[in-house]
């Protein structure tokens, strides 16, 4: 099936009880079995929901996956990848990843007994030099957040099948609908369902999918006894946004290009970084394995007293964190998703005071950009 007939309709089947169109959300804690022993095969909530089966199989056919596994936030998906290694063990880490994702590893499971490196993953050289005895993982995060640094899917996957290490992509920027790890050999897809996946920024969520049955199994089973699941109302959200994940999603690019291109030609910043301009560094990567170039559009300012002047006077894009909704947004990852890294450890990789990130929405193009020449950085 093509792309929007699977968003529209994978995983999901009229109600057999009585022909409701859409996934009823089964809004219930527990199950009524017939007999000591016997069950319908739903026993409890916690475990079993046929609402979040029907987004986790939704969400597998659109990220071309066998398996999803659905979460209460994308934190709780990151922290599940854990439960695949084990104190002692090396994970080598794309340098620039959201900041949460650092916050969760590095100051908080490193105390655990995991092992972290940081590496520039965009040269798949500095992975394979990376690599020990105890290492067990790759997680990159391509495009970055928020440097929309790009890493080779296909590299990432050959070195860890070479290694026999667990390779994982954070794919929340691209969403299933520019972009499957999983095709290029990815063992697991992670995302904040949060974003794009519901694009209405009024859910928490979080998945992993996968083909791979090992991996299933245990992120199956740290679903159940870790606890961390979705309400069935949330995954209902979900569940009604990806019907229209593919339409958001070609004007979430139509809109980031063009404020991208403006950007770049108003003369206003000092750089302007999408992977959609030809001055990226890695355009022809992000054409080879994106089938687009996503909504998401970071640029540096030069100071923070301009970056500052964006920020607080722009009207249509609302100051916040988060990003993906069919509003646009803009943030300063620095003080706000970022403010978890230490500063030497962000300006070594790029996010600076002065650097502002982007969320184009799907407005109208023409207020967008209106909006921003409005602010006070056009008028010094």
């Amino acid at each position: 099936m093509g792309f929007s007939t699977d968003a529209i309709h994978a995983g999901q089947i009229p109600d057999p009880t009585t022909g409701a169109v859409i996934t009823p959300i089964y809004q219930t804690s527990t199950y009524a079995q017939h007999e000591l022993g016997k069950s319908t095969g739903y026993e409890y909530g916690r475990t079993h929901n046929l609402t979040r089966q029907a987004l986790e199989n939704n969400i597998a056919t659109l990220e071309k996956g066998k398996y999803g596994i659905a979460f209460a936030s994308g934190l709780a998906a990151t922290h599940a990848l854990m439960s695949l290694v084990k104190a002692g063990d090396h994970i080598i880490m794309s340098s620039n990843v959201y900041g949460g994702t650092y916050r969760l590893y590095e100051l908080k499971l490193k105390n655990y007994g995991l092992e972290y490196s940081w590496v520039d993953a965009s040269d798949t050289v500095n992975i394979e030099n990376a690599i020990r005895k105890n290492t067990k993982m790759i997680f990159v995060e391509t495009p970055t957040n928020p440097m929309l640094i790009l890493t080779d899917l296909k590299a990432v996957s050959e070195i860890a099948k070479k290694n026999n290490l667990i390779s994982v992509c954070d794919n929340t920027f691209m969403s299933p609908y520019f972009q499957n790890p999983l095709t290029f050999g990815i063992d697991i897809v992670l995302h904040s369902t949060t974003k794009y996946l519901n694009g209405h920024s009024d859910v928490i969520g979080g998945m992993l999918i996968t083909s791979n049955e090992k991996y299933h199994e245990r992120l199956r089973y740290i679903q159940n006894a870790a606890g961390g699941v979705p309400s069935p109302f949330d995954c209902w959200l979900i569940l009604r946004s990806t019907k229209t994940l593919a339409v958001r999603m070609k004007q979430h690019e139509e809109n980031a290009r063009a404020f991208a291109v403006f950007l770049s030609k108003s003369g206003a910043a000092k750089k302007v970084i999408y992977p959609g301009l030809k001055d990226h560094p890695q355009h022809e990567l992000a054409k080879k394995q994106m089938r687009g170039f996503g909504g998401m559009v970071s640029a540096d300012f030069g100071s923070i007293e301009k970056a500052k002047k964006v920020l607080n006077n722009v009207k249509i894009f609302t100051l916040a964190e988060s990003l993906g909704g069919v509003e646009s947004l803009i943030c300063h990852p620095a003080s706000m998703t970022h403010a978890s890294v230490p500063k030497e450890e962000r300006e070594k990789i790029g996010i600076t005071d002065s650097l502002v990130r982007f969320s184009v929405g799907i407005e109208d193009i023409e207020d967008l950009i209106e909006d921003f020449k409005k602010c006070a950085i056009f008028k010094t």
